[in-house]
């Protein structure tokens, strides 16, 4: 996720923000060491990174397949504390450098539900940057539900289990910060597991109620 802090020119398709890729190496590193890291990164194809972070945005196949070399070589348990980690550091970047401080002191002040239809406006309009050539909807209601249909994360991952942590975790560290220190966001069906689309329920009280 990185939506420019300036006008959005027309994007190109298949492209993510480089944040999929550098916090997910981060959160390998802290998780299971330099060497192990290492050798996930290669078995992806992409041992560049490891010295020198994509700087720019990165080919959706690009994190597939890191994505896929995670899952593939660690355990359930490790690959998903290693994607919220990842998740949980890209919404820090996110709002220390592309959310303006101005439009998260407006959101703050604003009732949970408009404060969340304020965020997922913003979110919508750069979802291009996260979702790549997927498609990113959202739908109001109890609970609220946004979902990626061709989710870039799952490419590689047909037939396994729900594998989008890293996108859970990202939304979550947003609301927890701008709607609700209670929000919570679970994945609720995942492409990897034979669902049409990854979708994700969001909650920020603890009656779990949602505009």
């Amino acid at each position: 996720m990185d939506p420019s802090p300036s006008a959005t020119p027309i994007p190109p398709h298949g492209r993510i923000g480089p944040n999929a890729i550098i916090r997910v190496i981060d959160a390998l590193r802290t998780t299971i060491g330099e060497t192990a890291c290492a050798r996930i990164v290669e078995e992806a194809g992409l041992a560049t990174y490891l010295d020198q972070p994509p700087q720019a945005m990165v080919d959706e196949t690009e994190v597939a397949r890191l994505h896929g070399a995670l899952r593939a070589n660690l355990d359930r348990e490790t690959a998903e504390a290693v994607c919220r980690d990842a998740g949980e550091a890209t919404a820090g970047y996110l709002l220390a450098n592309r959310i303006p401080a101005a439009a998260q002191s407006v959101i703050k002040l604003l009732p949970p539900g408009l404060g969340s239809r304020a965020l997922l406006a913003g979110i919508g309009r750069h979802a291009w940057t996260f979702a790549g050539s997927g498609q990113f909807t959202i739908r109001h209601g109890t609970p609220l539900v946004l979902s990626i249909a061709h989710c870039p994360l799952c490419h590689a991952l047909a037939g396994h289990a729900p594998a989008c942590s890293y996108y859970a975790a990202t939304f979550e560290g947003l609301y927890r910060v701008l709607i609700s220190p209670h929000a919570r966001v679970r994945e609720i069906a995942c492409q990897a597991a034979g669902a049409p689309a990854c979708q994700f329920a969001v909650t920020w009280t603890r009656a779990a109620s949602a505009p």
